[in-house]
């Protein structure tokens, strides 16, 4: 795995890591939850729903998600909660994004409702889809494709996506590219992408503001914090999903930019497929940010209401601590002893959380604790900038979401072309490459034994089976969940001790193309040292 960091970005880094040291410390063990996923379904993105969101009519919506968690189907959630009139939705496709608007047609897969092309959603309420025979990539983009036939009325929408998506005249769901479309940076009526992956070990909610809701990341960056940590527990080998469930502005105990947390709490947090622990995040910020803000005590006690009832639910709670926002513009001394009186709280141990993310230090100026490290300051010194994100994401100890993975049931592969390992790169959306100075996470695979001298090779990196993609004309990438002749490779044994790799569906051996630069694909038709590889075993 290899990752290009600039110098500012590398020392911002470096000192969340320090900063980190101290805040995993406070992470305590976590309740037994409740089974993930008992119907299979398992969320891999999400938003919060919001009222007022545009009006569409004779339009196609292209909207672009990034996964968190991969798996083998897909289903779909669309949202008329805040609706005033029934919704019809057309022509729902699935595909995986390529670039700007443009989808790999190949991939496309048309979705139903109940088996019909069409739903209509009553007013307040949602639909979610039939599963989609539609393999979804750990860490990639899909673009999901429906079309509006009628006049819609303002749309229940999520207003902060931080994503460019795309509104088309007419019904072209199934269109490789969409003609001079318009853009937005919100999502209309979409608020679910759910997966099946026998390897799941439940999903966790982000719910919290706008910090939460990637205010400061760049536009289709996909740096909030919460994508920060769906890439770190993909990294340590953990098939977590993570959900988004932040809305600028919202608060814990009063309505506004969306319901409260209180109220909001059973349809965002409870109401997610497979969800077994929450973080809450930010939302008291905008509490104490208003011109009568609420005591300390008077927020704790919303804490505790919601811990409580995540608990009746068997959900893990995991409390953070508030960042600073002193020289922020709704900053007040009474605000101040408002987060330092929650703080306090949190981290003590009696409060009640399953577990503590310490963002507040994970992020302030040591030399001054009621503003943010310099580094981290987006500059309005309320939001993080993208390295701030990262350090909050830093600041979660994977722990909270049970032991590591062993690590001693895995093979790696060492290239005799480069002398590197070979990686599911980008935690698995990518084609596997020789690239990796050490056996992590995205270097590890579990060697599945298939019989007469056959094995799959299943990557850690996002619990898919490695396949030659395209019948062995398109390089190898781990994306299957299942085994079957694609995914099948004979493990020949070499006169060095060696071994190579001949797949099954062509003959032909893997090979490190390009020496080792290249991502690997089944092509050729001997061995020599760009087809030697060591079996690397702990």
């Amino acid at each position: 795995m290899r990752r290009h960091v600039h110098a500012p970005r590398r020392r911002a880094l470096l000192a969340a890591a320090a900063l980190t040291l101290g805040t995993t410390l406070l992470a305590l063990p976590s309740p037994a939850a409740s089974a993930a996923a008992p119907d299979g379904w398992t969320g891999t993105w999400s938003v919060s729903p919001q009222s007022g969101g545009p009006s569409y009519g004779g339009q196609t919506l292209r909207q672009i998600v990034h996964t968190g968690i991969g798996g083998a189907s897909a289903r779909l959630r669309v949202s008329n909660v805040f609706g005033s009139s029934p919704l019809t939705v057309r022509d729902v496709h699935l595909a995986r994004r390529t670039a700007g608007a443009a989808v790999d047609t190949a991939t496309d897969r048309a979705v139903t409702f109940g088996g019909q092309t069409a739903v209509t959603v009553p007013a307040g309420q949602s639909a979610v889809s039939d599963a989609a025979a539609f393999t979804v990539a750990a860490q990639s983009d899909v673009a999901v494709s429906f079309y509006l036939p009628n006049a819609t009325g303002p749309a229940t929408y999520h207003q902060q996506g931080t994503q460019t998506n795309y509104v088309a005249s007419g019904d072209v769901s199934a269109a490789g590219t969409l003609n001079n479309p318009s853009t937005t940076g919100s999502y209309a009526f979409l608020s679910n992408l759910d997966v099946q992956n026998a390897a799941a070990q439940g999903a966790v909610v982000a719910f919290g503001a706008s910090i939460t809701d990637g205010v400061a990341s760049a536009q289709d960056s996909n740096r909030r914090w919460p994508n920060d940590l769906a890439a770190r527990l993909a990294a340590g080998g953990r098939t977590v999903g993570v959900l988004n469930q932040g809305i600028s502005g919202n608060r814990l105990l009063a309505d506004g930019a969306g319901p409260s947390a209180l109220n909001r709490f059973d349809r965002d947090v409870l109401g997610q497929p497979g969800v077994r622990w929450v973080i809450f995040s930010d939302d008291p910020l905008n509490d104490l940010g208003g011109a009568n803000p609420p005591t300390g005590a008077q927020l704790i006690a919303g804490l505790q209401q919601l811990i409580s009832r995540a608990h009746q639910a068997g959900v893990a709670f995991l409390c953070s601590t508030l960042t600073p926002f002193e020289g922020a513009g709704y900053w007040t001394p009474a605000g101040e002893t408002g987060r330092e009186a929650l703080n306090a709280f949190v981290r003590g141990a009696d409060s009640g959380c399953d577990g503590v993310v310490d963002q507040d230090t994970a992020t302030h100026d040591p030399a001054h604790p009621t503003r943010y490290l310099p580094a981290y300051d987006s500059g309005d010194h309320l939001h993080p900038d993208e390295a701030g994100l990262q350090a909050i994401a830093d600041a979660v100890n994977l722990n909270l979401f049970g032991a590591q993975p062993p690590t001693g049931s895995f093979v790696a592969l060492r290239s005799h072309a480069n002398g590197r390992y070979v990686t599911a790169e980008n935690a698995g959306a990518s084609a596997l490459i020789a690239d990796g100075d050490a056996a992590g996470a995205w270097q590890q695979f579990d060697e599945v034994n298939e019989g007469n001298g056959l094995i799959a090779l299943r990557a850690h990196a996002d619990g898919m089976f490695v396949t030659a993609e395209n019948a062995g004309a398109a390089p190898l990438i781990a994306n299957r969940a299942a085994a079957a002749l694609w995914e099948t490779f004979q493990l020949v044994q070499n006169p060095d001790h060696s071994v190579s790799l001949r797949a099954q569906v062509n003959g032909r051996y893997v090979t490190a193309e390009n020496a080792g630069a290249a991502p690997l694909v089944a092509n050729r038709d001997a061995v020599g040292p760009w087809e030697e590889f060591d079996l690397v075993q702990p």
